[in-house]
């Protein structure tokens, strides 16, 4: 029994670090608490398809989950995961450990408002905001509540379709004709979260969405600033060209002075 606790509790801390005991159904009844937990993080609305859990194989997979845009952007979801596995580790003791958490081919989208703030950064703040805020260490905290300890020993994001969309970004004094973009990120590593003591297990989730978010934010705000760089460039050269013009039809009406030809 105590290795099904520990199992769940490692699958539910993927989006919200809930720890929920005294089971049956336990599908659905984790898939009903990301749901429900994981709106309160990111106060948006978040969905799951299926959940499928393997505890004779230490394995969890999390399947068409869906975190909504926050207020104010678009009817578009802000993210789209087709599927989220884990690898569970063996450890009997706290911490408890999941030895590879693994997100697969999401749609990503970073959408800018007219004030120039990502959709991202507001459901980042929305999750730092729920994160406790003590700095309390880990083993005084576990004495303070009754969820376990945990760590997570690789995070690993691949196959992210990241989708840009800046319309509503008031781009006055460098318009683009194209304002929505798709790319393909490479696969990228977060930071080990919680080694060597391990973090409650309620914070774990927000943690690696945070560190998840951090990556996609920077990525979003890359390219957003070389797509400006390509067009201020482009504007310069067409200016440069509009310049090398003037100067040519000068020329030619000083030529025309001093010569006297048509």
């Amino acid at each position: 029994m105590k290795k099904v606790l520990i199992a769940f509790a490692v699958i539910l801390v993927v989006v919200i670090g809930f720890i929920f005991m005294g089971l049956s159904e336990l599908d659905g009844l984790i898939r009903e608490q990301i749901e429900v937990q994981g709106s309160k993080a990111t106060q948006t609305s978040v969905s799951v398809e299926k959940v499928e859990t393997k505890l004779s194989e230490a394995k969890a997979s999390i399947t068409g989950l869906k975190i909504a845009n926050p207020k104010g952007y678009s009817a578009e979801n802000a993210f789209s995961l087709d599927v989220v596995r884990l690898e569970l580790g063996t450890s009997t003791k706290e911490p408890y450990v999941i030895e590879e958490f693994l997100i697969d081919s999401p749609t990503v989208l970073y959408e800018v408002d007219k004030q120039g703030k990502a959709n991202l950064s507001v459901i980042q703040q929305n999750i730092q905001s729920a994160l406790p805020k003590s700095t309390t260490p880990a083993t005084e905290q576990k004495d303070a509540q009754a969820t376990p300890l945990m760590s997570v020993i690789k995070i690993t994001v691949k196959n992210v379709k990241l989708k840009l969309n800046i319309e509503a970004m008031d781009l006055s004094e460098l318009p683009l004709n194209k304002r929505q973009f798709e790319l393909t990120l490479p696969t990228f590593y977060a930071d080990s979260i919680g080694i060597p003591d391990g973090i409650p297990a309620d914070q774990v989730g927000a943690a690696i969405v945070d560190a998840m978010l951090d990556n996609l934010i920077k990525e979003g705000k890359n390219k957003i600033k070389a797509l400006f760089k390509e067009e201020a460039k482009a504007k310069a050269k067409e200016k440069l060209e509009e310049e090398k013009d003037k100067l040519k039809e000068k020329a030619k009406e000083k030529l025309k002075g001093l010569f006297g030809g048509n």
